[in-house]
């Protein structure tokens, strides 16, 4: 197979009760970059990006998650713990084998971060 210069890549839409409200989560929070379209909103940082669309439905967002995996998972446990991030969980090994922590966003979206232990091992 040849290399793809731009492969694709899979970027969660989110649902957010309240736009302004989100992106100050993700870029005060979080430490995203963030851009507003309308009744729609995009954060980045690094190679995750996320895509939130307005709704007045409380169940979307409450039913959501979204997985953000690779090894720069501790050194952002580590930054959202010192800035106090709210609703972080402890960073532990699941039953799956991965080393994971969860954010849950204003609205309810779940956030779950994770990496496998033997690549923090063989980075760290």
């Amino acid at each position: 197979m040849n290399a793809v210069a731009d492969p694709a890549r899979c970027i969660p839409i989110l649902a957010s009760l309240d736009l302004d409200e989100s992106y100050r989560f993700y870029v005060d929070r979080l430490g995203f970059q963030g851009a507003r379209y309308g009744e729609y909103l995009i954060v980045k940082r690094d190679d995750m990006e996320m895509h939130f669309w307005l709704t007045k439905d409380r169940i979307f967002p409450e039913h959501t998650s979204c997985y953000i995996r690779g090894g720069q998972v501790p050194a952002l446990y580590a930054e959202y713990k010192a800035r106090g991030v709210e609703r972080l969980s402890d960073f532990v090994i699941r039953p799956w084998d991965m080393k994971e922590f969860y954010i849950h966003d204003p609205h309810g979206n779940l956030l779950r971060f994770g990496c496998a232990p033997q690549e923090i091992a063989e980075n760290g």
